[in-house]
């Protein structure tokens, strides 16, 4: 057994009280064994000491809603790429992403069971994934492909081996296209309840699947253990039919109303805001030559974007940290926690909506997402005070450490 004793650092335990200064965390092999006050351990001599120079130790964090299998490029460049080629590309956005301090991420749909093999089985390094494989969604709807040209451009290829379309329409095509995406080891089933941004034919306002076709979806995982359905939802009636057919988490949230934010409450629904999403589409519309429908889309929505994350904050609804990575770059995930406190949460919200609250979405909150004894070791040493400066942490630099279930994957202290 080997024992690595992490000290002089504030310690952020992710739980959401005040942080400790001269805290530590002692990890053996992959476990937590201690995370207090400095004072409060015994070293035996026989530990790793890894000194945080006065910094930040708190929990590795988690992403809610990413595509580690994209980066969206202009169309040119996808059609000049061949089919393999994305998937030495994931092998650096999964290995970017682990670096800036995500150590956990749901893949909201694109990433297959052999890319989550390969990380596990230490050929490639990247965090710990919960996979949804592919989303289901309507004829002509968001994830459809089709263009006013007749032509199909879809984001990501499917319907190749492990990677099931995700076209349904009507209660028995959706069961069935549900099961297959369980089939081809979907953790959580990824549904699109309402049109996006990023589709050409379709708004974010529209609304996609009724109510009883998304009963049937959260049906089919509850007689999987339980598997719990995460729904692209954007307008209001999209929304409120995902939270009354029992969907898990609710992800952008766009336009959300009062009566949806009530619904949400009742029925304990996660709200993962993506505020980064609309942000990036703008910001890199040029270099990465989105559709001119994406774009004037992202500056219609994105004023209401922010106002709804605020009211559903202050109504009290649980809030988990996600991003949509693969819409923009990965790596500057963390930019999403600077965008929170805009909207009116502290920075020691904000981190815990990316540790304890997106675990307990992702629910894996007993083995992730807070430093606790008896929990796996995803540890992070940051160069600083995020609560001082959240802005901090989406400078990749400030991230001087990952250790990601005992194994430091980065290490940039001196």
């Amino acid at each position: 057994m080997t024992r690595t004793y992490i000290k002089n650092g504030q310690l952020i335990d992710g739980n959401g009280g005040d942080a400790q200064p001269d805290g530590a965390v002692v990890v053996e092999d992959n476990q937590i064994v201690f995370a207090g006050p400095e004072a409060a351990y015994t070293p035996t001599g026989d530990e790793t000491i890894v000194d945080a120079g006065g910094g930040t130790i708190m929990p590795g964090l988690i992403d809610s809603h990413v595509h580690m299998m994209m980066q969206y490029k202009p169309v040119a460049e996808k059609l000049e790429t061949p089919f393999s080629y994305m998937y030495y590309q994931a092998e650096q956005y999964l290995k970017t992403t682990l670096n800036t301090g995500i150590t956990s991420v749901r893949d909201a749909l694109g990433t297959d069971r052999g890319v989550k093999k390969a990380v596990n089985d230490g050929l490639i390094s990247g965090p710990r994934m919960e996979l949804s494989i592919n989303a289901l969604t309507t004829t002509g709807g968001h994830g459809d492909g089709y263009t006013v040209s007749g032509d199909a451009n879809d984001i990501l290829p499917s319907g190749h081996r492990g990677m099931p379309n995700g076209i349904c329409d009507g209660v028995e095509e959706v069961r069935k296209k549900t099961r297959e995406m369980l089939r081809a080891g979907a953790e959580v089933i990824k549904v699109h309840a309402t049109g996006g941004v990023m589709s050409a034919t379709d708004h974010p306002e529209f609304t996609q699947f009724s109510l009883e076709e998304l009963k049937v979806i959260v049906e089919e995982g509850r007689f999987r253990r339980g598997t719990k359905v995460m729904a692209h939802a954007q307008g209001s009636e999209g929304i409120k039919n995902a939270v009354k057919a029992g969907i898990h988490s609710i992800e952008h949230g766009i336009f959300l109303d009062d009566e949806a934010i009530e619904l949400m409450l009742a029925n304990d629904t996660f709200l993962v805001p993506t505020l980064l999403a609309p942000v990036a589409v703008l910001e890199t519309a040029d270099e990465k030559g989105m559709p001119d429908t994406a774009v004037q889309k992202a500056r219609d929505v994105i004023e209401a974007h922010k106002a709804s994350i605020e009211k559903a904050y202050k109504a009290g609804v649980k809030i988990a940290m996600g991003t949509d990575a693969g819409v923009m770059d990965h790596g500057t995930n963390l930019r999403e926690l600077s965008l929170m406190t805009d909207i009116g949460m502290s920075p020691m919200e904000a981190i815990v909506a990316s540790t304890k609250t997106a675990a307990e979405c992702l629910e894996w909150d007993d083995q992730v997402g807070t430093l606790e004894s008896g929990k796996l070791a995803d540890v992070l040493v940051v160069n600083g005070n995020p609560l001082n400066d959240i802005d901090s942490l989406a400078a990749n630099d400030a991230i001087q450490m990952v250790m990601k279930d005992g194994k430091v994957e980065k290490n940039t202290l001196d």
